[in-house]
């Protein structure tokens, strides 16, 4: 348990790294993380972004433990309300955040958006069981993988795009140094945004199927939301990087509470913890906090280890990670572009992971031409599946009577929530 919880930890946050200094996301959690904390780097400010990054990671982690200890039974009943209508909304609220990194064009935000859950409807209907877009792929079949997408739509199609570049830059910019007790400060500073997101997160990882994607996504459009004298957010704001990271790691709690109260896995990280426990004989339910006191506060120490650890090996290692933006681009950009394709060939082992990412690279790389953000896309990728599916589940399950997404009241509390946000954006882009 000691070493699947520290990999588990230590995954979520080690992400960050290749997202802020490449742009690459290290996991789809990341994928938030990489809209500020590149453009921090690009303006020499990737020491910052780090410092802030292992410090709202921890924070976020530590904060998910203390509510796993606290009250993950009734955090556990709280998600066994939400069924497919209730995850559905929740999808559609998500989708909200495409005010927040649309840049500066909400028109092209939404464009992205809809290409984005396009490209979701890619593979077997998990409904009618029919394939849709495939082209007679079978390796399409199970549709876009998320990880390759990524790398391609936020690496390749930036390296693509320097490559283009016709300055003379063959260097970022030089880095400054930061502190660890200057992040401290500036973390101080931002408390409320680093609890409120952490919140968020813990909340999101207790509902099964959903994960750090969703969490930060979520987070980082309620940052702009709340956060509208920041007008940096999205070209390089702290707040963006703290958002993102501190929800991200917030599921790793989160999602032990549905495994350790109910058996049910947060996310599929944490359907392989439930393997671990099954092997040793131990089945995760309702007696489980009961029935073995002693191995639950073992887990509740291993994960305060983990996030220490973390902290510990993160802070010393971060004064020279920003090297690697020293390093002349025209060396740079060809190692990023080898180690794009060989990260999405280890996903699944397959060179046709590879040729998608070449081709969704070439794609996502034309759009940014034409100044289409890839977050939208990416944003879309996720939840447009999850708003298909139960949506279509909802209404076989209650006759297409499609009143019961109000007279549910945590439906009604997200639909209203979704509506103040819609007149939200509409008033904050009438007004640019």
């Amino acid at each position: 348990m000691a070493l699947l919880l520290g990999i588990y930890c230590g995954g979520y946050y080690a992400g960050s790294i290749p997202a802020i200094l490449l742009n690459t996301p290290g996991s789809p959690g990341n994928a938030a993380t990489s809209l500020d904390g590149y453009k921090m780097a690009l303006k020499g400010e990737a020491d910052r972004a780090l410092g802030l990054s292992i410090l709202a990671s921890v924070v976020g982690g530590v904060v998910s433990v203390l509510l796993l200890m606290t009250i993950a039974p009734f955090l556990a009943t709280l998600a066994l309300k939400f069924t497919s209508v209730e995850y559905a909304v929740f999808g559609l609220f998500g989708l909200t955040c495409v005010a927040a990194i649309s840049g500066k064009s909400l028109i092209k935000g939404i464009i992205g958006a809809v290409l984005g859950m396009y490209l979701g409807l890619v593979g077997i209907d998990q409904v009618s069981g029919m394939q849709r877009l495939t082209f007679g792929m079978p390796q399409l079949m199970n549709g876009i993988p998320l990880l390759p997408a990524l790398i391609a739509l936020f690496a390749l199609a930036e390296v693509l795009s320097r490559v283009t570049q016709q300055d003379d830059e063959s260097h970022l910019p030089v880095q400054q140094r930061y502190s660890a007790l200057s992040a401290l400060r500036e973390l101080l500073r931002h408390k409320w945004l680093t609890i409120k997101s952490s919140l968020i997160g813990t909340f999101i990882g207790i509902l099964p199927g959903t994960g750090p994607t969703i969490a930060a996504w979520i987070a980082y459009g309620e940052t702009s939301r709340s956060e509208k004298t920041d007008t940096e957010l999205g070209h390089g704001s702290p707040r963006g990087v703290i958002a993102a990271e501190s929800s991200n790691n917030a599921v790793t709690g989160g999602a032990l509470v549905p495994l350790l109260t109910l058996g049910i896995p947060g996310d599929t990280v944490t359907a392989v913890l439930i393997g671990a426990l099954l092997i040793q004989g131990i089945t995760p339910g309702p007696s489980f906090i009961g029935d073995n006191p002693i191995l639950f506060t073992q887990i509740l120490v291993l994960l305060i280890l983990a996030y220490l650890c973390v902290l510990v090996v993160a802070m010393a290692s971060r004064r020279w990670l920003p090297h690697i933006l020293s390093v002349p681009l025209p060396v740079l950009l060809p190692i990023i572009a080898v180690l794009c394709a060989a990260g999405g060939y280890s996903v699944n082992n397959l060179s046709f992971d590879v040729i998608l990412i070449a081709v969704l690279g070439l794609a996502g790389f034309v759009l940014l031409r034409v100044g289409i953000p890839m977050a939208p896309i990416v944003l879309g990728l996720v939840l447009g599946p999850i708003i298909e599916r139960n949506l279509r589940q909802a209404m076989t399950v209650h006759d297409m009577d499609f009143t019961v997404f109000v007279t549910r009241p945590i439906s009604a509390v997200l639909l209203i929530a979704t509506a103040f946000m819609i007149v939200w954006a509409w008033r904050r882009w009438s007004k640019a």
